[in-house]
This record gives structure tokens, C-alpha cells and sequence, in this order.
């Protein structure tokens, strides 16, 4: 859970939050991420320092090649987890970037469900099984998976209320 405010700064950039994303698959250097980000090393630097900072990237090792040493990051928590609208925002601003950037034919999907608590519940329990067991192995394509159950908020019922009007 993000609790600190240097990690709630930390987050206040797309940027670090395409790095978190990008690290949850593998670690990686500062050269691979700059590459997968189509980001310049020195941007990818200043922000992965930042997140190193807040503590929510750590160090994974490093390797000598021809004489120069990488060095490796990695998230340091297996998943993020904050509950203020601003960070929520920042987040999907950049998981929309990603979206955006997808190659070929992204796939999304975004409905209207009434579903019983216990349907939710177990819906939940459903998503989260499928996304522990999603396997990425290292010889097969990368894919993003994004999965989300919530009950709207006001502004969500508003357009709802919009959308039987019309």
C-alpha cells in the first residue's frame, strides 16, 4: 500500500507509473527501459531514481558487459495499491498511454453489470485468480491484462441515469 507522501510524489508522474508497469514484467536496465518506453535514458534515469527513492523500486543485480557494468531494477512489491483519487488518475492516464501505444488491435471492453454482493464478491475472487495464475512465460509475446470490478460512484449513477433517458 502506498502510504508515504515521497511515495504518493513518486507516483504523481505517467512516466513512473509506465516504469512500474514495465518492471512488473521483468527487470530490466535503464537502456531496456528506455527502449520499451521509446523514453531517452536520461528521463528514464531521473524518474526510476525517483521511484528508487520512495522505495517502490529497488536494485536487482547487476552484469559486466564489455567492460561497463548494467544494473538491473525491479519493483520492489509484486503490485501498488493506493486508494486517493490523484494518484487513481495518474495512474490511468498512463495505463491509457500504454493502451494507446498497443500493438495490434488492443482489445477493451467496458460494461455495466448488476450483479448481487455475493455475485461481486465472487466475480473478485475469479479476477484475482486469473491474474495470479496468468503465466508470462520469457519465449512467449508480452500482454497487458487489465482487470477491475468497482461500483461507480455518483458521477457513474449521473450517466447511467443519462444513459436509460436516452
Amino acid at each position: 500500500m502506498v502510504s508515504t507522501p515521497a511515495q504518493f510524489k513518486a507516483l504523481g508522474h505517467p512516466m513512473r507509473h509506465r516504469l512500474l508497469f514495465a518492471l512488473g514484467r521483468e527487470d530490466a536496465t535503464i537502456s531496456q527501459l528506455s527502449a520499451m518506453l521509446s523514453s531517452n535514458k536520461g528521463s528514464v534515469a531521473h524518474h526510476l531514481k525517483v521511484l528508487v527513492d520512495a522505495g517502490l523500486v529497488e536494485p536487482a543485480g547487476t552484469r559486466t558487459v564489455r567492460g561497463g557494468t548494467e544494473r538491473y531494477y525491479r519493483r520492489a512489491a509484486q503490485g501498488v495499491a493506493f486508494d486517493d483519487a490523484a494518484t487513481t488518475e495518474t495512474a490511468f492516464r498512463a495505463l491509457a498511454a500504454e493502451f494507446a501505444a498497443a500493438q495490434p488491435n488492443p482489445f477493451l471492453v467496458r460494461r455495466s453489470l448488476r450483479l448481487t454482493p455475493d455475485h461481486a464478491e465472487e466475480l473478485t475472487a475469479i479476477l484475482r485468480d486469473l491474474a495470479d495464475r496468468a503465466d508470462d512465460g520469457r519465449d512467449q509475446p508480452r500482454y497487458g491484462l487489465l482487470l477491475g470490478l468497482y461500483q461507480p460512484g455518483r458521477s457513474g449513477e449521473a450517466e447511467q441515469a443519462l444513459e436509460a433517458d436516452s
